[in-house]
């Protein structure tokens, strides 16, 4: 059986009850889990060591917190003073375990689902998606990574144009990868507002309600959003349902057609203001 995991952010007792409640079996089953394993939540590196003991079976995307972590380990970013980091950054092996999150993919394809952690522009076909991916994967995944952190962050450019070389095309498509929520018709990025779809900003709209989006026609799978909360489509999942801050931890099974919902209660979720 298939399923599809929101965001886990470091609650590694939350994700072990999700699985424990859809039965998940690495010799039968195999878990997406789409972005943010770590941060924030109190038990990060149990979290990797749950996810990579399972092999082929967990199929892992890289989120923003994440690609923090890889920065903050390289000395690319400072620390933020609600991180929750320590356990992997102080660890004997924290090479080995950062060495696996680099090498974690940006976009994939799983039972006929395009998956990703925050979203695709309009311009994008799913197989774009998909290359576009590939290229900054092979950086990160490559021996030149904090040469690459170094250039990765910042809003700009916020269109995306097939011409973009370089650190600015790289940029563009880690924002889309994994910070994207609204967008303008021509794909202009806007990344101020953080609340839910009724939030948008005037001339900007959810990414997925883009009535050209070229991915329309395919299924398509994200996290990132818990302000937005779980959407549940033939063709479009939202599964970061704010497991950290009070909310649920989410998996939907899909394969067969199918679309079961399972959830659980986050015990070692923050309280508000926390």
């Amino acid at each position: 059986m298939d399923y599809l995991i929101g965001d886990v952010q470091g609650c590694d007792a939350a994700l072990g009850c999700l699985l424990d409640e859809i039965g998940f079996s690495p010799s039968r089953d195999v878990v997406v889990v789409l972005g943010d394993l770590v941060n924030r939540g109190p038990d990060s590196l149990a979290v990797l060591k749950r996810l990579r003991g399972y092999g082929a079976s967990a199929r892992c995307l890289l989120g923003n917190h994440d690609l923090h972590l890889l920065a903050v380990a390289n000395g690319v970013r400072r620390p933020h003073r609600s991180d929750t980091l320590d356990g992997i950054l102080q660890a004997p092996d924290r090479d080995a375990w950062l060495d696996w999150l680099r090498t974690r993919q940006l976009a994939l394809r799983h039972a006929g689902w395009l998956c990703v952690h925050a979203g695709v522009v309009p311009a994008w076909s799913a197989d774009e998606t998909l290359a576009l991916a590939t290229e900054v994967e092979a950086l990160l995944a490559g021996p030149d990574l904090g040469d690459f952190l170094q250039v990765m962050y910042g809003n700009q450019p916020a269109r995306w144009d097939g011409a973009l070389q370089g650190p600015d095309r790289w940029r563009h498509v880690i924002n889309v990868l994994t910070r994207i929520r609204f967008c303008a018709a021509d794909g202009t990025l806007e990344f101020a507002t953080k609340d839910g779809a009724a939030a948008a900003p005037p001339g900007f709209a959810p990414w997925f309600d883009h009535p050209h989006r070229r991915t329309a026609g395919t299924p398509v799978a994200f996290g990132h959003w818990s302000t937005l909360g779980l959407v549940v489509r033939p063709d479009l999942l939202a599964l970061d349902t704010g497991c950290l801050w009070g909310g649920r931890l989410t998996a939907v099974r899909v394969d067969g057609g199918r679309q079961e919902i399972a959830q659980v209660a986050c015990p070692q979720a923050k309280r508000p203001g926390a």
